[in-house]
């Protein structure tokens, strides 16, 4: 929940000056921006679309990938067209997805944390975490391997059952070789996995959008490695996909803005901030594969329990609380 994350990370690092420099300053600065511009998009945003409701057995979700780069990269044969997101952040985009529905139909695997911290685990059939069993600690971040592996091991173990695959990549951290080149460290997911863990939160540095912002990267280096991490994670589709049975459809959650100005403020932003519907932070890819054996899909019950919901007295609470560390 929204509010457990943001209470923790403050009383982990409230003491700390890093953790106001590098990640709630910017923080604040980003929400601040993006709050001007979320109802010019709730009233003139574009109309979004449903991924549950479209025909795939196999939904293979790379992780903040832009439309153009996909379009520019991705060697990869089947009918590419255009989605648009329910949202331009992996939360917003799991929560208007997921959130109050039930999918009995779908194993959800990922590697990305925010799946546990924004949703029950009872909406799906089953939902393998990844990032628990095959974190990089070096790279702060999964790998695609793993992932990969993960996804063929679920679709043995459940024959009859969607699969959802959440890949890390092209998100950042960059961890190709132009990133160990040219780039500084930079932050890794290892804030949301030690919040997914209820560990400290903090970041260990500033996220790739924020040094790129304050001038300290060069644009040019910072696209060639966002692009050198989605070559990595489709080089491993590339050479897997084949193992996957039934229809495979390569998407993503959200795309990212790279300093882009967005309407109506002409304002710069970088990264993917919530409720900011702009064209390449909404527009992501939808690549569909032809495969003449399609699966025979079944409905069975979870096995594991919901999670109890705030009442609508805490709901009000929660959010007065999230307003004021500047969460919405």
């Amino acid at each position: 929940m929204d509010y457990k994350l943001a209470l923790k990370t403050a009383a982990d690092n409230w003491t700390n000056p890093t953790w106001w420099w590098e990640s709630a300053l910017p923080f604040a600065k980003r929400t601040a921006l993006s709050g001007t511009l979320k109802p010019y998009y709730r009233v003139f945003g574009p109309e979004s679309d449903n991924f549950m409701a479209e025909d795939w057995d196999n939904l293979l979700i790379l992780d903040a990938c832009r439309y153009d780069m996909f379009e520019e990269v991705c060697s990869i044969d089947g009918e590419l067209e255009r989605r648009t997101s329910v949202g331009s952040s992996t939360p917003e985009f799991l929560k208007n997805t997921f959130r109050g529905k039930s999918f009995q139909d779908t194993v959800y695997v990922t590697a990305n944390p925010q799946v546990a911290l924004r949703l029950d685990s009872s909406i799906f059939h089953d939902v393998i975490d990844v990032w628990k069993s095959d974190w990089d600690e070096d790279l702060e971040t999964v790998r695609p391997d793993p992932v990969t592996k993960a996804a063929l091991e679920a679709q043995e173990e459940y024959p009859e059952k969607r699969l959802l695959v959440h890949y890390m990549q092209p998100h950042y951290p960059f961890i190709g070789e132009v990133s160990q080149d040219k780039l500084d460290d930079h932050s890794g997911f290892e804030l949301t996995k030690r919040l997914a863990s209820d560990e400290k939160a903090n970041r260990d540095s500033q996220t790739v959008w924020d040094q790129l912002k304050n001038g300290e990267l060069s644009e040019d280096v910072v696209w060639d490695a966002y692009l050198e991490n989605l070559e990595l994670v489709l080089d491993n589709l590339e050479e897997s996909i084949d193992e996957f049975t039934g229809k495979t459809v390569i998407t993503s959650d959200h795309g990212n803005l790279i300093g882009e100005t967005t309407t109506p403020f002409n304002i710069e932003l970088y990264g993917h901030p919530t409720g900011v519907h702009t064209k390449n932070l909404v527009t992501v890819p939808w690549l569909a594969l032809e495969d003449s054996t399609r699966k025979e899909i079944t409905y069975e019950e979870s096995a594991t329990e919901s999670d109890p919901e705030p009442s609508e007295a805490e709901e009000e609470i929660i959010n007065e609380r999230l307003q004021h560390l500047g969460y919405k």
